[in-house]
């Protein structure tokens, strides 16, 4: 921004310039003819300024304009981030709405979501320069060695490719995903996803002495319905 202040301020000199000069030729008698060759001395230099001046406001626009599309991209980003968000509390409400999956397991779902979130987590790290080349390597590693990440990059893959391979910064991403990703493979057969049961939902102090309750009654009356009949048997 000082570059731009400083060519502006040049450009309104120059345009300037011809009335200080008349007005100084006016108070003090100065030859036209001697203006005009200091004029013609110095018309390259304005030339040279007024090009820095109009380079200076195209720089100014091409950065509002970068500016204004990374803030685009991030609301983007946050939206889709918020979307997946509710998909992960409630995979079987949410999902169909996606479309058809080919993974069947509850579980595995979620898993693909998470791998998605890694994925855009560190594809985003690394455009803006926050996740450095051996930092990303060092989370795809990991990613890969498990097999919900193998499965991840197998079925999302293709769409990554249609998706951010056109800039620079995007093609040399998936490359060094495809460079993990087949490391990975080489290395061996990935490390099984377990799945932990669900603890058993613990009972409801309430229900439990209701149940009690429940239960003393109707022994209770059960008791009572054996000693009437005994009692009118005797009569």
């Amino acid at each position: 921004m000082g570059l731009v202040a400083a060519a502006a301020a040049a450009l309104t000199v120059v345009l300037l310039s011809p009335l200080a000069l008349e007005e100084i030729s006016s108070s003090k008698g100065v030859d036209w003819n001697r203006l005009s060759d200091i004029g013609a001395a110095y018309g390259f230099t304005s030339a040279i300024v007024s090009a820095l001046a109009l380079a200076g406001v195209a720089v100014s626009l091409i950065v509002q304009n970068r500016q204004a599309r990374a803030e685009q991209v991030q609301g983007i980003r946050s939206y889709y981030l918020e979307l997946v968000r509710l998909e992960l509390d409630d995979m079987a409400l949410y999902q169909p709405v996606w479309g058809d999956t080919d993974i069947a397991d509850p579980h595995e779902q979620k898993r693909h979501v998470y791998a998605d979130l890694m994925m855009n987590y560190a594809w985003m790290g690394f455009e803006i320069g926050t996740i450095r080349e051996s930092l990303l390597r060092d989370m795809l590693a990991g990613m890969f060695t498990g097999e919900a990440g193998r499965h991840y990059w197998s079925r999302a893959h293709a769409s990554w490719i249609a998706s951010s391979s056109g800039s620079r910064v995007g093609r040399r991403f998936l490359a060094i995903v495809g460079e993990e990703h087949a490391r990975a493979i080489a290395a061996g057969p990935p490390t099984r996803s377990t799945v932990v049961p669900s603890p058993p939902a613990a009972p409801v102090a309430g229900a439990s002495r209701a149940w009690r309750a429940s239960a003393g009654a109707l022994i209770g009356l059960g008791a009572g319905l054996v000693l009437g009949s005994l009692l009118r048997g005797r009569r």
